[in-house]
């Protein structure tokens, strides 16, 4: 009998974490996304009113919701595939040498993953200084007029990729760079012998076997990109006109600024709904792939 529990008594605690943290706040955010609960409510639950599925009614006509779901669409379609292939690219890069200038170079490029996004945004917040910034400052010198780069609709969206692509690398590097130290050096001495060149190594040999290195990168990161927040709210609150909103800032707005809890959290719900989906699709195309090899 003993035997049988002392497994569970290990799993236990982790299992407690997942469902404080992880399960009860989903069966939360489920229930008040039901009602009309607001900073009052809080106060006083009496007043709350259970309102059915009227938020999430009212959420689907919301034309803002569909701009931030907009929003994050593009800023996961070119912010995912960026920082998979750069920072691929930059760990089979760093890869080739151990030397102590690349060792050193390792830990260069993982000091954005941990500098704090107010420091980050500050930086950036002069660079992309329409007046005063370096890149316009690069733009004239050339002939090319200013950029307006948190202040276009347009270039916005981008320049907040960009930094939020430039953020992102650190931790992908450190991951490929560990999954290429277990790349069997016996298949790439033979592919040499062979005459396999540098690049038909790299594509023919150390690529497929980094798969799943590259698949728990494309998940990870697309849910952190559809979690997007953190460059938005920091450079540009959602501006200008809404137009570098993401949908988590979107509910942030509506949950804490507004003070609209039961309409914030149906679309966290709906976001949930949207991150579950997508993972599940992603997982389901690996698999499907791995049974065709």
């Amino acid at each position: 009998m003993k035997t049988r529990v002392v497994p569970y008594a290990f799993v236990a605690p982790a299992m407690l974490l997942l469902i404080t943290f992880g399960v009860l706040p989903i069966l939360v955010a489920i229930a008040v996304s039901l009602t009309d609960m607001n900073l009052a409510g809080l106060g006083d639950w009496s007043i709350v009113t259970f309102i059915g599925f009227g938020n999430y009614a009212e959420l689907f006509a919301d034309r803002h919701f569909w701009q931030a779901m907009a929003n994050t669409a593009l800023f996961a379609a070119v912010g995912v595939p960026s920082v998979i292939v750069l920072s691929l690219v930059i760990a089979l890069a760093l890869n080739r040498s151990q030397s102590r200038f690349f060792r050193v170079l390792r830990s260069f490029y993982f000091v954005p993953a941990i500098t704090a996004i107010v420091a980050i945004a500050l930086v950036w917040g002069y660079l992309f200084n329409t007046q005063f910034g370096l890149f316009n400052y690069l733009l004239s010198t050339v002939g090319l007029p200013p950029v307006q780069w948190l202040s276009d609709p347009v270039v916005v969206k981008f320049s907040v990729i960009w930094v939020a692509v430039w953020r992102g690398l650190g931790l992908n590097v450190i991951i490929f760079l560990a999954a290429l130290q277990g790349v069997p050096k016996e298949y790439l001495e033979a592919a040499a012998i062979d005459g396999a060149s540098d690049f038909r190594r790299t594509v023919s040999i150390v690529i497929p076997l980094l798969r799943f290195a590259i698949v728990f990168v494309a998940i990870t990161t697309m849910i952190a990109w559809l979690q997007f927040f953190d460059e938005p709210f920091v450079l540009t609150k959602g501006g200008p006109l809404g137009a570098s909103t993401s949908i988590s800032l979107f509910l942030y707005q509506k949950g804490f600024s507004a003070s609209e809890f039961g309409y914030a959290s149906a679309g966290s719900v709906v976001l949930f709904v949207v991150i579950a989906v997508v993972v599940v699709l992603q997982l389901r195309v690996r698999r499907s792939g791995h049974v065709d090899d």
